[in-house]
């Protein structure tokens, strides 16, 4: 049985939003008047929008499946600790500042 991961679609609208907006931000234009498209964008080198190849994404989708799994197994650790039965937000941001650094 294969482990569910994120859809390759979804990580790379993601990806896609925040090449636009670091693009728009280079040429000082406000996200909000570009309204989701990628206006501004043009076809130099410096502006030539960013893509991910297919093993990229697969990787990408893959270090989120663990990074997304390694924190509710922290976080249920800590909740099961403090004889609490569900993960809260509290137990969360217990085990973020070691999670980011191990990652």
């Amino acid at each position: 049985m294969e482990e569910a991961t994120f859809e390759f679609d979804l990580i790379h609208c993601i990806l896609k939003r925040v090449w636009s907006l670091r693009a728009l931000e280079r040429e000082n234009v406000e996200p909000s008047d570009a309204l989701d498209s990628e206006v501004g964008v043009g076809t130099s080198k410096k502006n030539r929008p960013t893509s991910a190849n297919a093993n990229a994404l697969k990787l990408t989708c893959e270090l989120l499946r663990v990074f997304v799994s390694e924190a509710v197994q922290r976080a249920a650790a800590i909740a099961e600790a403090e004889g609490v039965s569900q993960i809260e937000a509290t137990h969360l941001e217990c085990i973020l500042p070691q999670l980011l650094l191990d990652f």
